[in-house]
């Protein structure tokens, strides 16, 4: 016996066997069609996970071995990190997707400081085997290879890499509920045989390029072109096992993409689109610059998969991809700022849209703001997962003749810290003392302070509040911007203590308008700006999701009045009633709207609720089938057409659209609140038992909210952002006195 280093770890093992890895790792060359070399790679996955088995820790379940992660490897075995071929083994042919993949997030997965910060807490606190949670996609190498274990030593030179050309290539399948690294990973391979298994090990680029058809075979699955495949790690939960606590969803945005107009299997957004998916957005096809067999007319899919991720290439130097990321975020396609309207201390009116309605503007005013953001082109919320690191925010300015502020929310102070009081996108996880988790130690989060986004096709409205000088005389100007900054600049002092260079900060859109003192016309709009019915609609959104019913009501009868054929006005004026609990008003704005369409999904769906609040049950049901009939994908349809059938005592019904539910989104509440029920009735008392302890796992604790209300008031100077509507303003109490101003 000898004892030898095998994949990076030292393993007793006969000499003879020592020869038959080396045929596993090297001897690929001229043995693509060798059964018995296969064979014997097969024997050596078998002995090397009998190997790690021997020593590898499962404090969860036994065999599962990424959890509190969710990543396989088809055969349940483990994979030694000389399996997968290195990216520069595929840059021999694919020079321009390794250029693009060595600067993307992907490449720098796991090395990079802001994550090794995080995750190395983690380990320090509870353990490796914890971070098995976060390396089933940060590094999902060093989990399936066994080394996520206390006692795992050898080389770790793949850590460089994070999620390398082989890891995505490799993968076999994917769940699309679960997150946290859903996917299940094959034996990695270049090449398939005449019979379509997978050869693993390093084949030489001429076989490759004589058995294109083999090659593509091996590293392509149709799957990888849909957004599913992005949702086993853009999606992520906080499992008791993590937290020692319960479950709690972090972040979805394969959820939120699914829930929006770009995949258009929701008829309830307030807007439509053609389909999109991830891929469309963050792998367009672009011209390459370097030679690649994988490029088709000059074009390759960008595997840069540019977002908003400007830290880590700014840390490693990789200017390219800072423009190129840069230039994706500044495209101009994905937010509309509109300063939409006045409201004049004097007066009291409110004048909207603003550029469209005379109005006088006097000195010692004082003016309300109201600024309207509009997600019109993002397939997910801004911001879309880790909120509480990256930091979007509304710089709002007041500037007088000369240059000078007379007013600023938003801006920055010399230390780089955003001011407290800007209007921001991001949350506040919080832990059972109500302080902030910071350096993103998620098995702490107990509570959410508050949670600030705008999602796909929807708008948000900011209220800004200032005095117009007495003594001023020239015109003034308001600009309103959203600027974002990856990551936030505490985390960045965690990070790297405070001597560190000024990360980007990005400006994603903006808005600016003239006022002038005495009389204001009309202006003509920027060809930037959406039409006066549009701009009424997306403060009538807005006004809606702020819960104020009589402004929502407002804007929607002004958006049908300048645009009467606009179908979705007049179901948005229903809507508003509905939110309101005046259904029967709904009603009369909704036969208006299917009049116009009568299989319109949106007004079938919400004529639904109006039918159920009227116990038209017959016709309640009716609509809803139709809805489910036209989006087998939507979550609310199915949702409501289940609770209808189980009110009519249709119970086999219901049943099955609270499963099709849950094959749409696992963690519906409602479904598994129902279909424990249900399942009891029919004496399915295991079934019940699942969905009841799920319902229960997942619910939120009754008792979260006071450690966010600690947090709040503690911090009186945020607490503000946790307010469906808010005033941002730095005018005193006697300013609003004068001018009559509530």
């Amino acid at each position: 016996m000898k004892f030898i280093r095998l994949f990076g770890r030292h393993i007793c093992l006969p000499l003879l066997f020592f020869a038959g890895i080396c045929v596993f790792l090297w001897s690929n060359a001229r043995a693509v069609e060798n059964p018995e070399t296969q064979q014997a790679n097969q024997n050596n996955l078998e002995a090397y996970t009998s190997e790690i088995n021997q020593t590898y820790v499962y404090p969860f379940r036994a065999g599962n071995i990424s959890l509190p992660g969710n990543a396989a490897e088809v055969d349940n075995m483990f994979l030694p990190p000389s399996a997968f071929p290195g990216a520069e083994y595929c840059e021999h042919c694919h020079q321009e997707a390794y250029h693009e993949w060595r600067q993307s997030l992907h490449a720098n997965a796991f090395r990079a400081p802001f994550y090794r910060t995080s995750v190395n807490i983690l380990i320090r606190t509870k353990g490796i085997v914890f971070s098995r949670h976060c390396d089933s996609c940060h590094n999902p190498i060093v989990v399936l290879s066994g080394m996520m274990t206390p006692s795992a030593q050898g080389d770790r030179s793949f850590d460089r890499d994070g999620v390398t050309c082989m890891v995505c290539h490799s993968i076999q399948s994917v769940s699309s509920k679960l997150g946290n690294g859903s996917y299940v990973m094959g034996v990695p391979a270049v090449v398939v045989d005449a019979n379509g298994k997978r050869v693993p090990g390093i084949v030489p680029d001429t076989e490759i390029l004589a058995h294109l058809d083999r090659h593509v075979a091996a590293v392509i699955q149709p799957f990888y072109r849909t957004p599913e495949f992005c949702s086993a790690c853009h999606k992520a939960n906080l499992p008791p096992m993590l937290n020692d606590y319960k479950w709690i969803r972090a972040f979805t945005t394969y959820d939120e993409w699914q829930n929006s107009k770009f995949s258009q299997s929701n008829p309830l957004t307030y807007y439509t689109a053609d389909r999109q998916t991830c891929q469309n957005c963050h792998m367009k096809r672009e011209p390459i610059t370097l030679p690649d067999y994988g490029a088709s007319n000059g074009m390759l899919a960008s595997h840069r998969w540019l977002a908003g991720n400007t830290a880590v290439p700014f840390y490693y130097g990789y200017d390219e991809q800072v423009k190129k990321t840069i230039a994706f975020l500044q495209s101009g396609n994905y937010l509309n700022m509109d300063i939409f309207a006045l409201r004049l201390g004097e007066t009291g009116r409110l004048i909207a849209p603003l550029g469209s309605v005379p109005f006088t503007l006097k000195a010692g005013s004082v003016v309300e703001t109201y600024v309207v953001i509009q997600n019109k082109g993002i397939g997910h919320s801004l911001l879309p997962e880790v909120r509480d690191l990256y930091q979007a925010w509304v710089q709002f300015t007041v500037k007088d003749v000369n240059g000078s502020a007379i007013y600023q929310s938003g801006f920055l102070k010399p230390d780089g810290m955003v001011d407290e009081r800007a209007h921001i996108f991001n949350n506040r996880p919080v832990d059972t003392t109500g302080n902030f988790v910071d350096n993103h130690k998620v098995w702490t989060i107990h509570s959410v302070a508050y949670d600030n986004t705008i999602q796909a096709g929807s708008s948000t409205l900011i209220r800004y509040q200032f005095q117009v000088p007495q003594t001023v005389k020239g015109p003034l100007t308001i600009t309103a911007s959203v600027e974002y900054r990856h990551f936030r600049q505490s985390y960045l002092n965690n990070v790297f203590g405070k001597d560190h260079p000024a990360y980007p900060i990005v400006e994603l859109a903006s808005r600016s308008r003239t006022l002038n003192i005495g009389k204001n016309q009309p202006t003509a709009p920027l060809p930037s700006d959406n039409p006066d019915w549009m701009r009424w609609n997306n403060a009538g959104i807005a006004f809606l999701d702020e819960q104020q019913y009589a402004y929502a009501l407002n804007a929607f009868e002004h958006v049908v009045h300048l645009q009467p054929e606009y179908e979705d006005g007049f179901i948005n004026i229903g809507i508003t009633y509905i939110a309101w609990e005046k259904y029967s008003q709904a009603r009369a704005p909704l036969e208006k709207a299917l009049k116009m369409r009568p299989d319109d999904a949106r007004a079938l769906y919400y004529m639904a609720l109006v039918e159920r609040r009227e116990r038209h049950s017959r016709e309640e049901i009716i609509d809803l089938e139709k809805v489910v009939a036209q989006y087998p994908y939507c979550r609310d349809a199915r949702r409501e057409l289940g609770i209808s059938y189980y009110q009519q005592n249709r119970s086999d019904d219901a049943i099955l659209q609270f499963q099709a539910l849950q094959a749409i989104d696992p963690d519906d509440l409602a479904a598994h609140y129902n279909l424990s029920i249900l399942y009891y009735r029919k004496g399915l008392k295991k079934q019940a038992e699942e969905q009841a302890a799920q319902y229960t796992i997942k619910r939120v604790d009754p008792s979260a909210p006071t450690y966010s209300l600690d947090y709040l008031r503690k911090h009186p100077e945020i607490s503000i952002e946790s307010v469906p509507w808010h005033m941002h303003t730095d005018v005193k109490q006697n300013a609003l006195d004068v001018t009559g101003q509530q």
